[in-house]
């Protein structure tokens, strides 16, 4: 019997997932509406990143924002992300000592 839950649950949360991805493949879109849709994840990253940037060191949301300026600047050379972000969390260290 809880097999047979454990099988239903898995179904009823799967299936939710698994259909948009096969609907969503068949789907023509407008330019316009692609190249909204493509800027949805750069959007989601950045109201991620956006309250740590400003929440770095209690009081002083300029250490933060000056290690996220040096990661857009080292980004905009185009530096490896690992070198980018070493070098905006070396930023913050020197900044906070």
């Amino acid at each position: 019997m809880i097999l047979i839950i454990i099988i239903g649950m898995s179904l009823v949360t799967m299936l939710p997932r698994v259909f948009p991805v096969f609907i969503v493949g068949q789907l023509e879109f407008k330019s316009w509406i692609n190249r909204w849709l493509n800027a949805i994840p750069y959007a989601a990253l950045g109201a991620l990143i956006f309250p740590g940037i400003m929440s770095v060191q209690a009081g002083q949301p300029h250490i933060g924002i000056i290690g996220g300026l040096v990661a857009i600047v080292l980004a905009a050379f185009g530096l490896n992300i690992i070198l980018v972000i070493i070098g905006a969390i070396f930023t913050v260290f020197l900044l906070l000592t």
